[in-house]
Formats: structure tokens, sequence, C-alpha cells
């Protein structure tokens, strides 16, 4: 398609690897993320592509950013709403705060980037709004009662998107991935043998466990699944949770 994408928190991760699948598919990429040091060294892995530091819970920020984007690479026919942040903790020592936080980067960060795409996406030949969820959106998981709420809501704004929005050519779908071999996960990890006491080994279970097969998902196996919704292949696919999961949801 060759047309003009922008992936939130594409710095890193899953992120990461969705930028440079879809600029080795041969769009245009721009990356945005809070981090500007980590968008800089994203850059050196993705040549070609653009970085703009942006704040997705601001909404000033958000239509900056894009308003930048837009201005340098031409209209967004490709959203990826990849930010996110899953603090853990019971839900009795979540503060307000918290839960504020993490539904608005996980839940308004992705309806301030929308905002700013999809009156323009309506003009175009065709326009793709992914919504990297996670297989919170499909369960409950403990100690992160903010986070499976807020990606539950994503998962609802992406279906009613998709019902409001069937008349034209624009799809919007949610990738639901397990957890994910990403830096999140091995900080993750480090954190519970600091902690506990437990093995590399038997922290990492925590995680693999979930995994009928017993592995951690690969976000290249992520980034595969964007390049195929964003192709014509997938024109009648929308308002789909797909789940990436090794059989944990069905």
């Amino acid at each position: 398609m060759g047309t003009h994408a922008v992936v939130t928190g594409g710095g890193s991760g899953i992120g990461l690897a969705i930028a440079r699948a879809l600029l080795g598919a041969g769009h245009a990429v721009t990356i945005m993320g809070r981090n500007q040091a980590r968008l800089d060294e994203a850059l050196a892995a993705l040549p070609g592509a653009r970085a703009i530091a942006c704040d997705v819970t601001d909404p000033a920020d958000v239509e900056r950013a894009f308003a930048d984007a837009v201005a340098a690479a031409g209209p967004v026919a490709i959203l990826v709403n990849n930010a996110g942040a899953a603090p853990s903790a019971p839900f009795g020592k979540t503060s307000l705060a918290d839960w504020r936080q993490t539904i608005d980067v996980n839940l308004m960060g992705a309806v301030h980037a929308i905002q700013q795409v999809l009156d323009p996406m309506r003009e175009l030949p065709s326009g793709r709004i992914i919504n990297i969820a996670s297989t919170a959106a499909l369960k409950g998981y403990a100690y992160v009662s903010a986070y499976a709420a807020a990606k539950h809501a994503l998962l609802g704004l992406t279906r009613s998107l998709a019902l409001e929005l069937s008349s034209l050519n624009l799809t919007i779908n949610a990738i639901c991935p397990g957890f994910a071999d990403t830096d999140i996960i091995r900080d993750s990890v480090a954190r519970i043998v600091a902690k506990t006491g437990r093995t590399e080994a038997e922290a990492m279970a925590a995680f693999t466990s979930a995994n009928p097969q017993k592995r951690l998902i690969d976000p290249e196996e992520v980034a595969a699944t964007v390049l195929w919704l964003v192709s014509d292949a997938a024109r009648s696919v929308t308002g789909q949770a797909i789940a990436i999961a090794g059989g944990e949801v069905m």
C-alpha cells in the first residue's frame, strides 16, 4: 500500500517490531513515544523512519504530534495504537491516581490518536486502525485490575467503532498478545528474582505458564499480524480481537 503509518509506543518492544515490519513493507513510518532518547535509539534500527516525541495522555500534545507527522509524511492511513502501561498492585493498593494514569495511557491515548486521524482517513482510499490490546482484554488477571479494565474498554471501543465505520473502506481491529518477549517482561523477571530469591527460570515461569505452548510471544508475531491486517486481503476483517497467545484464550 505504501502509505503513512503511525505507531505509538514505537520506541521499543512490540511497537518497534511493528514499525520495522511496516517500514520493510514499504510504508512511510512515524513512531511516537514519550522518551526522546529511546525514540532516537530506535531510529537506528528504522532507516528512513521519523520519530516524534508525544505524550498520548495529553490531547493537545497528540494534536501537535500528528500535525507534525502529517506535515512531514502526508495523511495517516495506518494507525497502530501500541502505547501502554501495565502497573501491578493488589486492587486495594491501586490508588485512584494509578487508575487514572492506566486508563489515560491504555484507553484515552488510543482515543486521542483516533480523534486526530479519523476524519482525514475517511477521505482516503482505505484506512486501518489497529489497537494493540492484550489477553487482558479477554480475561482477568490478578493484580492488574486497572490494566485489565482499560484493555477491556479498548476492545469495546474497537468493536463499537468497527460498526460505526462499517460503510467506509476503513477497518479497526484489536490484537491481543499474551506475555511477550520484551524489556517489560525481562525487567519484571529481574524484580521477581530480586524480591523473592527465585531463580530466573522460576520467575520466567510465572509468565510462560499461562501460555499452553509454554513460551513468550515473539514481538515479530504481532508485527506479522499487523502486516496482514493492513493488507487488502484483510479488508473484510474488522471489529475483531485477534489473540496471539499460544491458546491461552480461545
